[in-house]
C-alpha cells in the first residue's frame, strides 16, 4: 500500500493532477546578453508574478561586473544534485549524464548509468524528495540543485546550502510544446545550448506534423482517463496539458467543456455520469498487468463503462515503463502513442511502446 500511495503522490505531481496548471503564458524567459544568460521563470500560480530569476555566467570566465538580479549560477554544470528522473532524462539526452552527481529518491531512476553509479558510489543517493539527507548533499557538492516547485512550500535546509536551486516548473505547463522546450534551459545549464534547440525543433516539428493527420477526421472517439483512488476520481480539466494532447490526437474528451489547467477531484457517480460510454479508457498502474480481474479489483464498479465491457481499456505500468520519464520533453512520443489508440487506420506501422491492451 505504500507503494501505491508513494507512486501516486509521483503520478499527480508529474501530471499537474492535483494543483492548477499555469496561468501566465511564457512561464520560461530566456534572454541573452554581454557576458550572461538571463533566465526568468514566472510563477505558475500567482498570474505575473516571478518564481525565481538565473543570471547564467560561463565558469570559465569572469563574473561580468554587471549583473541584474538574479540566482548567479556558473555553466556548464558538472556535479548537479537531480530530485527527478523526468528532469535526468533530458539531461542524459544531450549527453551530460555523468554530470549528474546525486539524486533524490534514487529507486525511481531507471537511466542506465545512473541506476550503475548508485550501486558504485559514483552518483550519491541523497534521501527522497521531501527528506534530503543535508549531510549527504553536503558531501556531494553539488554545482546546482535541479528540482519541480511545488506552490506555497519552501525547500526547507538546502536554502541555507548557498547551492542555486533549479527550480523546473516545466510539469506546470498546459501546452505539450511550450513544457517540451524546457529543454532549453537545461541546455544552457549543461552547456549544450545548440544541442537542446536542435532536439526541440525536431519535437515541434514531428508533433505539428502528427497533429495535422488527425486535423480533418471525422469520427472523434471519446477517451477517459485514470480511475478511482480512495473515493476520488483526479480527471485532466478541460485545458489541461492531458486534455490538450488527447484533443491534438483526435480524441473527444468528457470535460472539454472545463476551463481549468489543473485537474478535477470528482467521484465515481459524477465521472460515470458524464463517461459511461466513452470508447476508449486509459489508466497507469504500478507494478503489475491490468486484467478485468485487477481491474475490477480496483473498483468494483468499473464494468459499468462501455470501454471496460467492450474490451478498450489500456494501461501503462509505470513501475517498467518510461512513459513519464520520456515524454514529458517528448510530447509527439506520448501523440503518437495516442493516435495509434484513437485512430490506427492513421499510423498502420507503428507499434504501441508505453500502453497495453487490458488483459482477461
Amino acid at each position: 500500500m505504500k507503494k501505491i500511495f508513494v507512486f501516486l503522490t509521483l503520478f499527480l505531481v508529474l501530471t499537474s493532477c492535483s494543483q492548477q496548471a499555469a496561468v501566465n503564458d511564457d512561464m520560461l524567459r530566456i534572454e541573452k546578453a554581454e557576458g550572461y544568460t538571463h533566465v526568468t521563470v514566472m510563477n505558475p500560480w500567482r498570474k505575473g508574478e516571478v518564481l525565481q530569476s538565473y543570471v547564467l555566467v560561463d565558469k570559465n570566465k569572469e563574473l561580468p561586473s554587471s549583473l541584474p538580479d538574479g540566482v548567479v549560477v556558473r555553466t556548464p554544470l558538472q556535479k548537479a544534485l537531480v530530485y527527478s528522473e523526468v528532469h535526468a532524462t533530458p539531461i542524459a539526452e544531450l549527453g551530460c549524464v555523468n554530470a549528474i552527481g546525486s539524486v533524490c529518491d534514487a529507486q525511481y531512476f531507471k537511466t542506465p548509468e545512473i541506476v550503475e553509479g548508485l550501486k558504485t558510489g559514483k552518483v550519491v543517493d541523497c534521501g527522497t524528495v521531501t527528506a534530503p539527507l543535508v549531510e549527504r548533499i553536503v558531501s556531494a557538492s553539488p554545482d546546482a540543485i535541479i528540482l519541480s516547485p511545488m506552490e506555497n512550500t519552501g525547500h526547507g535546509a538546502i536554502e541555507r546550502l548557498g547551492v542555486p536551486i533549479i527550480e523546473m516548473a516545466d510539469y506546470m505547463e498546459s501546452s505539450p510544446l511550450e513544457r517540451a522546450r524546457w529543454i532549453e534551459f537545461l541546455g544552457l545549464l549543461f552547456g549544450k545550448e545548440a544541442e537542446a534547440e536542435a532536439i526541440y525543433q525536431r519535437v515541434e516539428t514531428e508533433y505539428n506534423d502528427l497533429k495535422s493527420k488527425v486535423a480533418d477526421v471525422k469520427e472523434r472517439p471519446v477517451v477517459l482517463s485514470e480511475t478511482v483512488m480512495s473515493g476520488v476520481w483526479y480527471v485532466p480539466g478541460g485545458q489541461s496539458y492531458r486534455a490538450n494532447l488527447f484533443r491534438d490526437a483526435g480524441a473527444e474528451f468528457p470535460w472539454s467543456d472545463d476551463a481549468s489547467t489543473g485537474s478535477l477531484a470528482l467521484d465515481f457517480p459524477q465521472v460515470l455520469d458524464r463517461a459511461q460510454n466513452a470508447d476508449c479508457w486509459l489508466v497507469t498502474v504500478w507494478g503489475y498487468d491490468l486484467t478485468r480481474k485487477s481491474m475490477l479489483g480496483l473498483y468494483a464498479h468499473n464494468d459499468k463503462f462501455k470501454a471496460f465491457q467492450e474490451g478498450n481499456v489500456y494501461y501503462v505500468n509505470s513501475a517498467v515503463s518510461r512513459l513519464f520519464e520520456e515524454t514529458p520533453f517528448h510530447p509527439e512520443r506520448l501523440l503518437k502513442e495516442y493516435i495509434k489508440l484513437f485512430h490506427p487506420e492513421l499510423l498502420p506501422d507503428y507499434q504501441l511502446v508505453y500502453y497495453k491492451k487490458m488483459g482477461e
